[in-house]
């Protein structure tokens, strides 16, 4: 787990004088997460999530806050952030921008079945759709340009086996420009951002985590999802074919797919699965300072990466 910014109950009750919420009554850390500094937070008036965003830009968090804001308007189980007395959804703690966001119900499925998958695909295509009419972009901050960077940055850390696998990915991406359907996207959608009220029922708490969202291809947010929920196992990348079927066709029953976005969806999945790659190692080789901080295992989306380039996923014909 991660805390970059300590925060004491006497720092934090004070920062909570700017909200109508009550006295502060409990605060501990949690045990996830590897941007962000999150505790969670009882008061009078409720539990909540306290999140101080370690690299986000400011001027960046209303996109964040504002999506969530209207993923919420939309009847989707998104936790809403909280505005304090002046009417924003943020001020700054510790020196860092911070927010108290609802506690969302419920606890992530690590195990899902393919009526987990199918739950998730349809939202995923719910939000997708809800966001037509959210105005605001932002560019993808681990779009290309940041994978071009961080792959030079944690390059001289691989073997000479890894290092061809990453020159052939960024040169296999360069071309990868064509025009999608886009809107504003999660972006991070692993099954320990979602949470269900009843596992065995598969109804959804909450979506969580949008430290990662952006404006970008729905194609990518649904392939940073499958390549998540819909694996065989740990051990091989290779995907569970009743999953995979379940999450496409529950998405595709809400939102329309087009012809070139599943012509594209190959190269896509080996987009997404680059893209986690390198932002784990980045985080294995290239640490932030921090206490209490936990690097996800790079080998678990090099094993993926490689199973996408040599056993290609077409979309389902039926």
């Amino acid at each position: 787990m991660s805390v970059y910014t300590p925060v004491s109950e006497a720092d934090l009750s004070a920062w909570l004088s700017g909200y109508a919420l009550g006295k502060l009554r409990h605060l501990a850390p949690i045990a996830a997460g590897i941007e962000n500094t999150n505790y969670f937070v009882t008061v009078d008036d409720g539990d909540f999530v306290l999140t101080l965003y370690e690299r986000l830009p400011v001027k960046d968090l209303p996109f964040y806050l504002d999506l969530m804001a209207h993923l919420g308007q939309k009847k989707l189980p998104v936790p809403q952030p909280q505005k304090n007395r002046d009417g924003s959804f943020f001020t700054m703690l510790n020196g860092k921008p911070a927010t108290l966001i609802e506690k969302a119900a419920g606890a992530p499925q690590i195990r899902p079945t393919a009526e987990h998958c199918a739950a998730i695909g349809r939202t995923l295509a719910g939000m997708h759709l809800a966001v037509g009419d959210f105005t605001q972009t932002l560019d993808n901050p681990r779009g290309a340009i940041w994978r071009q960077e961080a792959a030079h940055a944690v390059r001289p850390f691989l073997d000479a086996s890894q290092q061809t696998l990453l020159d052939r990915e960024l040169a296999a991406q360069q071309p990868f420009a064509r025009a999608l359907p886009t809107g504003a996207v999660h972006a991070d959608l692993f099954r320990d951002n979602v949470l269900f009220v009843d596992p065995q029922k598969t109804r959804i708490g909450g979506i969580i985590d949008f430290g990662f969202a952006a404006t970008d291809a729905f194609l990518y947010d649904l392939a940073i999802t499958v390549n998540d929920w819909c694996l065989a196992d740990n051990q091989t990348g290779a995907f569970d074919d009743e999953k995979l079927f379940a999450l496409l066709a529950a998405y595709q029953q809400i939102r329309v797919v087009s012809t070139e976005e599943k012509s594209l969806w190959p190269q896509m999945l080996r987009c997404s699965a680059l893209r986690f790659w390198l932002s784990r190692l980045h985080d294995l080789y290239l640490p932030r300072n921090g206490t209490l901080v936990h690097a996800h295992d790079p080998a678990h989306f090099e094993r993926i990466l490689r199973r996408r380039v040599g056993d290609p996923v077409f979309w389902p014909t039926t």
